[in-house]
């Protein structure tokens, strides 16, 4: 196995059945893992505006003080509300764990257009989404 980056049109990436060995296969291989790394980007930015509605939907005495704690009884329908972009953002950490390590794994093949892939696809995927993280 290669241990120093390299220029070639074949690689293994992942998993055996992605087994690269031409110019046509290797340009596709680079933009699957260019748009990894974008949905990596976008994964990420998307739980930072669950945080931020989260944290609006948090009642305000414990906004205010996070050492105060809720009052015994019933929670409230903005607690039920919070609950539900905990388990948002859980579910978006996941994806955005897999992702990583995915996108890791195929750098790590040491392929030099695929190390340039994830780069770029990391680059277009901040440049694209996090506008939008002014907009949640």
């Amino acid at each position: 196995m290669q241990m120093s980056f390299y220029f070639s049109d074949t690689a293994v990436l992942l998993f055996d059945f992605w087994s690269v060995h031409t110019p046509a296969g290797m340009v596709l291989s680079v933009l699957v893992i260019l748009l990894l790394s974008m949905l990596y980007e976008a994964i990420k930015m998307g739980k930072a505006v669950l945080l931020r509605r989260a944290l609006r939907a948090l009642p305000p005495s414990l906004s205010q003080d996070p050492l105060l704690e809720p009052e015994e009884g019933a929670p409230s329908p903005t607690q039920g509300r919070w609950f539900q972009y905990h388990v948002g953002q859980t579910l978006f950490h996941v994806v955005q764990v897999v992702l990583g390590y995915m996108v890791m794994l195929a750098v790590m093949s040491y392929n030099a257009w695929i190390f340039l892939g994830a780069i770029t696809g990391s680059t277009l995927g901040y440049f694209v989404v996090y506008p939008l993280l002014g907009r949640g």
